[in-house]
């Protein structure tokens, strides 16, 4: 059979891990396998089955998009939709194309199977593509009301111990993106591979800092990371990020390679609690005391079709568009990094408003212009 794999055109740093599955899985039964990125109207392939993949919930229409197309195309062809947005919002896609089947979380027959890296070769976007990426776990440990993952993948397991057999032999940087890497029974004996190996390691989603300690610290040093990524995102984790940052250091790794994502934006209907601006504020403004990089995480809920839309009873959508012209006005990539003139702002300023007001540059440029102005016409 012939098996056509499509990522939808829509906005992604990383190549479809799931399609790469698949894609090993079904080569593993003598199937014929291409993949494609968004419409091909130049495709020489004729598919008995699509697979289609998806990502968040508001980037749909890209998903409808390819459905149409490939439908209209080749009408005989099975569809399968999986992903993100397949598993949260499946009747969104099925009211509009009944004939589809709906893959719910994760494909577990093709879980296990080695990603073949191959198939990106035919995709312009990825193919240069050369970093392995993997879970040596599923799941999580936490219940944070915020994520999506004990839905997706469900209760904490470990999946992978003999990380090696998931690399690619020519790719010289891997990707983790477990959810929860410390909770992970494997850790030690993942990390003492890795550094054997000598790769350059990225834990994608972050480490957790509360199960940060002397020995996962060390370990941690000695591994070729160029980020350290960990989340603050209630007041109840200070102690424990304090705790791990300094025990970061203390094994020599560099405060500012040390980045924290900041939620906000964040209400929980169930508890009515959720993140102020003054309280995002205090942790931003420690991440940038500790000596470390705030990376602010707007949150969006798990349902959402639009994005950016949604806006928390505790925030409003000034005071959100006032923090998103920070990240890219005195903000470096998005991420506040721990510059002392930004952090003597945050520090002096007595409000969140005054914490993010930013100076109106053309009304400075007209004002030095009027006062030039004003004095050229005394001194004449």
């Amino acid at each position: 059979m012939n098996i056509l794999l499509v990522e939808p055109d829509y906005y992604t740093k990383y190549p479809p891990l799931g399609l790469m599955k698949l894609a090993s899985y079904y080569k593993s039964y003598g199937n014929s396998v291409k993949l494609v990125r968004g419409i091909d109207k130049d495709l020489d392939f004729h598919p008995d089955i699509i697979e289609v993949t998806s990502l968040f919930t508001y980037a749909w229409k890209p998903v409808h998009k390819v459905i149409k197309h490939y439908h209209n195309q080749y009408p005989g062809a099975k569809i399968n939709v999986g992903g993100i947005y397949a598993s949260l919002l499946p009747d969104h896609i099925k009211e509009v194309f009944p004939f589809v089947n709906i893959q719910l979380g994760l494909h577990e027959e093709a879980e296990d199977y080695m990603p073949s890296y191959d198939i990106l070769k035919d995709v312009p976007k990825w193919q240069d593509w050369n970093s392995s990426i993997l879970f040596s776990s599923r799941g999580c440990i936490r219940k944070c009301p915020f994520c999506a993952v004990p839905k997706m993948e469900g209760k904490f397991r470990p999946v992978v111990k003999d990380v090696e057999r998931y690399i690619h032999p020519e790719h010289k940087k891997v990707i983790f993106w477990d959810n929860n890497f410390f909770a992970t029974p494997h850790w030690k004996e993942i990390i003492t591979n890795l550094k054997d190996m000598g790769l350059k390691v990225d834990f994608n989603q972050g480490l957790d800092a509360r199960l940060v300690d002397e020995e996962k610290a060390s370990m941690i040093a000695e591994l070729k990371m160029d980020t350290i990524r960990m989340a603050y995102d209630v007041p109840e984790e200070k102690e424990a990020i304090t705790k791990a940052v300094n025990l970061l250091h203390a094994n020599g790794i560099n405060k500012r390679k040390i980045l924290f994502y900041n939620l906000y934006n964040f209400y929980d209907e169930n508890t009515s609690k959720g993140d102020t601006p003054e309280s995002f504020l205090d942790r931003v403004k420690y991440v940038l005391e500790l000596g470390c990089v705030s990376y602010p995480m707007r949150f969006e809920p798990l349902t959402s079709l639009k994005k950016n839309e949604y806006v928390s009873p505790f925030w409003d959508e000034t005071k959100l568009e006032m923090v998103a012209k920070s990240r890219r006005v005195i903000g470096f990539g998005g991420v506040f990094p721990p510059y002392e003139g930004l952090i003597n702002k945050f520090d002096e300023a007595r409000s969140f408003e005054e914490a993010f007001r930013l100076r109106p540059i053309e009304s400075k440029v007209k004002e030095t212009s009027i006062e030039t102005n004003k004095k050229q016409m005394f001194c004449a």
